[in-house]
């Protein structure tokens, strides 16, 4: 990637931070169940520019909401980063297109609950102030480990939101033209 290129998908990153924050603070302040929209930004910079660039975008979404307005999302860039780093891994290899999206999203609705219930226990206790504390406060009560309780419901809604943004991706991805984002992987 020549110079151009590189400065090209770095204002690509920027914009796909500002996307993060802006739509996951919009689906936080409507309390839209089971969406979190945070990581559209993530999953098109990855898509267009691979897996280096996803992961930064990724990982500074997380320190800049932290910083900006909530502390607790800084550990959750780690799995921000693995979502930039898998997306972009698999948009070099197939082409971004419906069903490569939907295969991604389940793909990512497994792994970042896996990177990040270990996080949300560790850390937080698994509760972290979403939606997803209901499910977990009732999964205890029934006992389920912590663990268990935290997961479970994370799964859930990945499932919805991982396979929704990068449905939203793919449809971008058809529309972006290809003067934006050729030879950006």
């Amino acid at each position: 990637m020549n110079n151009r290129n590189n400065t090209y998908a770095l204002i690509f990153s920027a914009l796909g931070i500002a996307v993060n924050i802006v739509l996951g603070t919009v689906s936080s302040i409507l309390n839209i169940p089971l969406l979190f929209l945070d990581t559209i930004g993530t999953i098109f910079t990855a898509a267009t520019f691979g897996p280096f660039y996803g992961a930064l975008t990724g990982g500074l979404t997380n320190v800049i909401q932290g910083i900006i307005t909530n502390p607790k999302s800084i550990p959750f860039a780690l799995v921000n980063i693995v979502v930039g780093i898998i997306v972009g891994l698999i948009a070099r290899k197939k082409k971004f297109t419906y069903l490569t999206a939907i295969i991604t999203g389940l793909i990512l609705a497994v792994i970042a609950p896996l990177v990040g219930t270990p996080i949300a226990v560790y850390v937080y206790g698994g509760i972290t102030g979403d939606f997803n504390d209901v499910f977990f406060t009732w999964l205890v009560q029934t006992g389920q480990t912590v663990f268990t309780a935290a997961f479970i419901p994370r799964i859930t809604s990945n499932i919805v939101d991982k396979v929704a943004s990068c449905m939203i991706v793919a449809f971008l991805m058809q529309r972006l033209p290809n003067k934006f984002i050729q030879g950006a992987k």
